[in-house]
């Protein structure tokens, strides 16, 4: 079994999946609009070249998502999507890539877990968290 963390857009899926593929050093596998689909005729005549499915592979992990309707998006509540790291300078990096143009909501710093945890909200109105646990930070 796998949990796969899935995202909805309004409108700006290939602009995201390409940004996190840059901050997370990861590569897409996968970018299918709504044109040509099944699903074409359920999106505005306008959202022909939104992206109706794509997936992103981080070393083992994977990411998806997807453009939904205007009437259909709702903003992401309650959950954000958590990156565990070992490695405290890859912590930096990668929430420093993440919250550019973004906002930021706990700076990355020490806790009594973590050598280095922070959160934000990307550029997308995607919640993160990074977390680099005492212990797992070279």
């Amino acid at each position: 079994m796998q949990l796969i963390p899935y995202l909805t857009f309004k409108g700006e899926c290939e602009a995201a999946f390409k940004f996190y593929e840059k901050c997370l050093g990861g590569k897409i596998v996968g970018m299918w609009p709504y044109a040509g689909s099944p699903l074409e005729n359920q999106v505005p005549a306008e959202w022909g070249n939104k992206i109706m499915h794509a997936t992103l592979h981080v070393c083992e992990s994977v990411l998806q998502g997807a453009d939904v309707s205007p009437a259909s998006y709702q903003k992401p509540q309650g959950i954000s999507v958590s990156i565990g790291l070992a490695d405290a300078a890859q912590a930096e990096r990668i929430f420093q890539a993440l919250a550019e143009d973004g906002t930021v909501q706990m700076p990355l710093q020490e806790t009594f877990w973590a050598v280095r945890f922070g959160v934000m909200v990307d550029r997308f109105g995607i919640p993160w968290s990074i977390n680099c646990e005492k212990g797992a930070a070279s």
